[in-house]
Formats: structure tokens, sequence, C-alpha cells
């Protein structure tokens, strides 16, 4: 006899009540929200000394060099020294220095034996302008210290717990840059492939562990007063509703984007290969060549070379707040530029891929906004949009994403971000089937260096 059609509904509502209601699980929740405090501290302190760094070599430096922006060549000795300090982290230290922004942000999380390998190759090569974003540094350090307190707490032989604790650290971290908890347990949940029982499992440490790094990291913000650099729009040129036009212009336009985004990450894997022999020279090269290609953008258009170099929150926020201030041969020499540094990077070096691909976004929508009916505030959010879909693969947490930054505009915006997202995702699959990848290994042969160590 077959069981009733209610019968495997109930049976898993029966499942989740007692997973809920277990007093393993419980514990887990209080360790997911005190967790989330230690972690917003350390992503803090991250990002802080970042920006600091950051804004010492692309501000601080130049000026007492006696320049009012840092001149066509800076990037050049900046991207060099960037490549010679990161090739002995990604040979010789654990875990490589962190995982391969080429794989996005997927992979095993990264371990407490990895965590200073990550840590030191991001604020060492970052804030030269090595073309990636903090994000995955971040959700490093979020699930290094996850594990590493398991550990403590003698559990770390439970790998169901681990994998939750891990997956929610890295969630708490993220979202102190995202803007809040929102976007990143989307982003993270839809990353992770979970339905039923198992989504609601891993969803509530989620939610807790970043909400309380989120309201930690916000307040120690305010009371510091540090800038943190996240990823946000203060200010957008004020525009109505889409309409035909921004449809008729806005879909090809999001198809433009995932192409570019998936032939850029192409050239980041064709770079993976390619760094996989004589590992530290060719490491060194690539840096070399993210800075001639940062450094050729400030030639072409005679703008900073730090646009191009850095990963794209401060200019992003430009864009948005002045979309006219660029000319549309200057948006499309960011796009050309940093795109090839964005690739190259991809392959070689470390950092997150999403940021600079937003900025890619936007720049490439806005260039095409001066077409007909096609408005700069539907151009911007669907170039958000499309980006993020292209590199992350996740339609569902770019589109979200979007949203949460155009703020009040996101209302009307919002069909023709979640089209664009749409659109987007199928193209850039489309395109993968044409351009090779590599398995999920580091360059020289060894794990990839997100396994959990």
């Amino acid at each position: 006899m077959t069981a009733p059609a209610n019968a495997v509904p109930e049976r898993a509502e029966q499942s989740l009540r007692q997973t809920l209601l277990s007093p393993g699980y419980r514990r887990l929740l209080l360790l997911c929200v005190l967790l989330g405090v230690p972690i917003a501290l350390a992503c803090f302190f991250f990002v802080g000394l970042q920006h600091e760094l950051q804004h010492w070599v692309w501000t601080s430096l130049p000026e007492a060099a006696g320049y009012d922006t840092p001149p066509w060549w800076w990037p050049l000795p900046a991207l060099v020294l960037a490549g010679l300090v990161l090739a002995p982290i990604v040979t010789r230290m654990p875990g490589g220095g962190g995982h391969l922004p080429v794989n996005g942000l997927g992979g095993a999380p990264v371990g407490p034996r990895a965590l200073p390998g990550a840590v030191l190759a991001a604020l060492a090569t970052l804030p030269l302008g090595v073309v990636l974003g903090p994000e995955a540094p971040l959700m490093a350090v979020g699930s290094g210290l996850a594990l590493l307190a398991l550990r403590r707490a003698g559990a770390g032989g439970d790998q169901r717990a681990g994998a939750i604790l891990a997956t929610a650290g890295s969630t708490a971290a993220i979202s102190t840059i995202l803007g809040g908890p929102i976007a990143a347990a989307v982003l993270l949940i839809e990353g992770a492939g979970l339905a039923g029982t198992q989504l609601v499992a891993l969803l509530l440490p989620c939610l807790l562990a970043s909400a309380t790094g989120a309201l930690v990291f916000t307040g120690f913000g305010q009371w510091t007063g540090l800038e943190i650099g996240a990823l946000a729009l203060p200010e957008l040129p004020p525009q109505a509703g889409p309409d035909a036009g921004d449809f008729l212009w806005g879909l090809p336009t999001a198809a433009l984007i995932a192409v570019l985004v998936t032939l850029a990450r192409g050239l980041g894997h064709r770079t993976v290969a390619w760094t996989r022999h004589r590992t530290a020279a060719r490491t060194v090269a690539c840096a070399t060549a993210v800075g001639v290609c940062v450094a050729a953008y400030a030639l072409i258009t005679g703008r900073s070379p730090a646009e191009a170099a850095l990963s794209g929150q401060a200019t992003l926020a430009q864009l948005a707040a002045h979309p006219h201030a660029w000319s549309v041969g200057a948006l499309v020499a960011l796009v050309v530029c940093k795109g090839l540094a964005w690739g190259i990077a991809l392959g070689a070096l470390r950092g997150g891929p999403i940021f600079p691909s937003v900025l890619l976004g936007a720049a490439t929508a806005l260039a095409c906004s001066g077409l007909p009916g096609f408005g700069a505030t539907p151009a911007l959010a669907l170039g958000i949009s499309a980006a993020a879909a292209a590199v992350t693969g996740l339609p569902l947490a770019s589109a979200v994403l979007a949203v949460l930054l155009m703020g009040r505009d996101a209302h009307d915006q919002m069909p023709l971000i979640v089209m664009a997202s749409v659109v987007a995702f199928v193209v850039a699959q489309l395109v993968r089937r044409t351009v090779p990848e590599t398995g999920g290994t580091a360059p020289g042969g060894a794990p990839a260096p997100g396994a959990a160590r």
C-alpha cells in the first residue's frame, strides 16, 4: 500500500520540529548568536585596517609625493609589490592565501589553520589595488573563527555542526559589508542549494549570527567613526519607474554584461592553468599585468588609476551619484581595462569577485544609458543585478542585493532588476558552455585552499 498523500509533508514537519526543539540545536543557535559578536568585531577591524591602508597607498602617499591624485604609473610599483608579497603566501603558507576568486564564493570553508594566510594575503595586497573585493577574505574570517570556536568547545569532530557554524560565521562576516543580514543570508542559502527541513535548519543560525554581527558592526562603526567601505549607494539620480525604452535597451544590456563578465571569468580560468607551474614567478607576472591594465586606464582617460585598481565600492557610489561625470569613452575604458585586470586577478591573486563585477556591470549599463529612452537609474539597477547574477550564478540573491542597494528607488525598478538578473543568469550559463574552466585546485596542484583545515 502507498502512504497517504499528506504523509510525507507530515513526516517532514515532524522531523523539522524534532530538529528545532532538540537541545543540541538550541545550543547551536545560542552559539551562533554569541559568535556573531566576535566575528563582527574581527571583521570591523579587518575592514577598517584595510580601508586605512588603502587610503594611505592611494591618497596619503601621492599627496606626500606632491601629487593631488595618483599619477598614471602609480599602480605599476604597487602591483609589483603586491605580487612579490603574495607569491610566498600562495606557495608556502597553509591554505595558499585563501580560495581562488575565479571559483566564486563556493567551496569548503576556510579553517583555522588556513585563516592566517588568507588574512595576510588580503591585508597585504587588497590595499595595493589587486582589483578584487574584501568579501571572500571576510567569509574566511567568519568561517575560520567559527570552526576555531567549535574546536575549542571540544566538538570539532561533529561535521554537521561544523558545516552549520562555518556557514553561519561566513554569513555573519559578509553581512557586515552587504548592509545587513538579508542579502548575505539569501546569497549563502541559495548557494547551498538546500530545501525543506535542511534549509530551515541552516537558515536560522545564519540569520541569527548575521543579524547579531551586523548590529555590532554598525554600532561599533558609529562609536569609532571609522570608515569601513561597505557596499552602499548613498545618492541616486531622481528617476521615475522604468518604461518600455528601459526594458527595450535594458535586457540586451543585461545579456551583454553577462557575456563580458563570463569572458573575464574565462580569462581567470586560463590564468589558473598558467600559474600552476612556476607559481611564484607567474603570480608576480600576473600582478604586474594587472598594474599595466590599471595604468592604461589612467593614461587613456586622464582619471585616477584608483578607480580601476580598487574593489569598486567607492567608484560605484560616485557613478550612482554623478552618472554623467564620466564620458562614454571613460566608461568603456573602465570596463575594458578593469575587466582585463579583474580577469587576470581572478585566477592568480586573492580576494572577492563580486564587488568589482558589480562596478563593471554598472559602468557597462551606464555607458549604454545614452541610448534613446534608457534612463541612468534603471541602467544602474539592472547593471548591478546582471553582473552579480553572472558572476555568482545566484539570480535571486543578485536581485535582492540590487534591490537593497537601490533603496527607495527599488520598488519602481524591481521588475527590471528581476528580469535583468534572470537574463544575465541564463546568458552566462550559455556562454560558459564555450569557455573552458579549470578544477578547484590551487596552483601547483595543491588542494583548493578554501578547504577547511
